[in-house]
């Protein structure tokens, strides 16, 4: 038999386990699923780290769940621990990472919040296909309200529009209330101030008065979904937005131990359900959705799709889709020059395929190098002068949907070295990276340096080429062979760092 598949989320609130078997359609047959209560955000929002006392209950939790997994047949190395907002804003994070795995052998990784995102996208999605109350090309909002941050995804006409972690959860909002007030007046407003200090922001990306189709993703506005919802189907319900708010609103009236003993829930999580809906019905508010879908899924489901997702071509198509659309859409938010970035991803990719065999590089990079060649002029937003520069801290400092720190960092830095003298060599910060993302960088930034000068006038003039290469030369034939004097300059100043890499003399004709 083959052994089932293992995930541990620590989050803010607790530990949660799940195993599962996986299908080659990347169906998952649950198997096992555990929870167990560990206040991480609370120590970690008052004081910066996790107490001695949350360590040792984390640790206690951790190795029963070893226990359980043994039962399976599972061993820690087997078993895939990731954590949340509160390990990554935790100072002590690295030490107590370690005590973790000396004690029980688990291994733990700090997921970003544009990798969470990214895994409840898949998770939903998996769970919402062939719903017929879904409807993919519409305006929609996916919403995921954590003990630490509010994870949100915003999609016009089908497409990413962006994708946010905001610093709004249900712990880090108690803690930053606490002593301050109990009154739900008060909580609501600070809430929605919250919300409307971001509300400009993300309305440059999407249109909320214009959004119908609502997806709210977790474990409180499930259980309101088991109170007042319908069910669509065995892992969807649906809400009556109207209903919801009247919900929301009785609820404030309720003590902790009253929710506890009506909706038979933990103490922990009756602590933070008020605030929790409340930020649901806020954001629903912003929209015009009638009806609220809440899919019974979590990113520990994500996740597990996402190991297996290589095979389903379909799926990583799509990802690559809304990765690209999330990119143009950040481009469109700086007003960049729309047609000569899909010019210059045309021209790369076609460089890319050409030159596959010889890359050594994985499916993704060509993902990261149409990004790289999307948003490699957007600092011309801030100024024309050496927006290389400006093209990197833009970009390192943007949420782009799909990809890791990781990944942004690559693109970020293959935007920079796109124009001008300076080589990745040459800096300090470019030596301390992996030297498998460095080699990366080079590559991927000598093909764009190619395409850039390609549509160095910005006006698409070589939309049809052919590229041939003959020994240590590479041909780029244009079906327009006139008064090519500028681009030919340009590639004879850009183009020393692909011979340099690739050992091909590059010849525009």
């Amino acid at each position: 038999m083959q052994t089932p598949e293992s995930v541990i989320e620590i989050g803010s609130t607790g530990v949660r386990l799940l195993v599962a078997e996986v299908t080659n359609d990347v169906k998952q047959n649950i198997l096992d699923r555990s929870e167990m209560p560990v206040p991480l955000g609370r120590d970690v929002f008052t004081s910066g780290i996790i107490s001695q006392e949350t360590q040792n209950q984390l640790i206690q939790v951790l190795k029963r769940f070893r226990e359980q997994l043994a039962g399976w047949g599972i061993e820690p190395y087997q078993t895939t621990v990731f954590a949340l907002s509160a390990f990554r804003d935790a100072k002590n994070s690295d030490p107590v990472m370690d005590r973790i795995l000396v004690q029980t052998g688990f291994r733990v990784q700090i997921f970003d919040g544009i990798e969470e995102n990214r895994l409840m996208y898949l998770a939903v999605q998996d769970c919402l296909k062939d719903q017929k109350v879904y409807n993919k090309s519409k305006d929609s909002v996916i919403l995921e309200v954590g003990g630490g941050t509010t994870e949100l995804m915003l999609i016009s006409n089908g497409k990413m529009a962006g994708v946010h972690s905001l610093r709004m959860g249900t712990v880090r909002i108690e803690q930053q209330m606490k002593n301050q007030t109990s009154s739900y007046s008060v909580i609501e407003r600070y809430i929605e101030e919250s919300i409307n200090n971001t509300k400009g922001s993300l309305e440059s990306e999407l249109n909320f008065s214009k959004v119908d189709q609502f997806v709210a993703v977790g474990q409180d506005v499930s259980l309101a979904a088991l109170l007042i919802g319908q069910p669509v189907s065995t892992f969807l319900w649906e809400i009556n937005s109207t209903d919801f708010s009247d919900f929301v609103r009785d609820i404030q009236e309720y003590s902790i131990e009253e929710c506890v003993a009506r909706f038979k829930i933990p103490y922990s999580e009756a602590e933070t359900l008020q605030v929790s809906l409340l930020i649901y019905d806020m954001f629903i508010h912003l929209t015009k959705a009638v009806n609220i879908l809440v899919p019974e899924t979590n990113i520990r489901n994500g996740f597990l799709i996402n190991q297996f997702s290589d095979n389903d071509k379909e799926l990583q198509q799509e990802f690559t889709t809304q990765i690209i659309a999330s990119a143009k859409n950040l481009l469109r938010k700086y007003h960049g020059d729309e047609k000569h970035a899909e010019c210059v991803r045309m021209i790369a990719t076609k460089v890319y395929d050409t030159l596959s065999s010889e890359l050594a590089l994985n499916a993704h990079a060509r993902t990261l190098l149409e990004v790289a060649a999307i948003l490699h002029d957007i600092g011309v937003f801030i100024r024309y002068d050496h927006h290389n520069l400006h093209s990197y801290y833009i970009i390192k400092n943007s949420e782009i949907f799909g990809l890791t720190k990781k990944d942004i960092t690559i693109v970020s830095e293959i935007a920079k070295y796109h124009k001008g003298s300076l080589m990745p060599q040459d800096e300090e910060s470019f030596q301390m990276l992996p030297r498998n993302d460095r080699m990366t960088i080079l590559k991927l930034t000598a093909i764009l340096r190619i395409a850039d000068a390609m549509d160095r006038g910005h006006i698409q003039k070589f939309s049809e080429f052919s590229i041939k290469k003959e020994q240590n030369t590479l041909y780029l034939r244009t079906q327009d062979s006139k008064n090519t004097v500028l681009e030919k300059i340009a590639m004879s100043e850009k183009s020393g760092m692909f011979e340099s890499i690739f050992g091909y003399k590059v010849i525009l004709l």
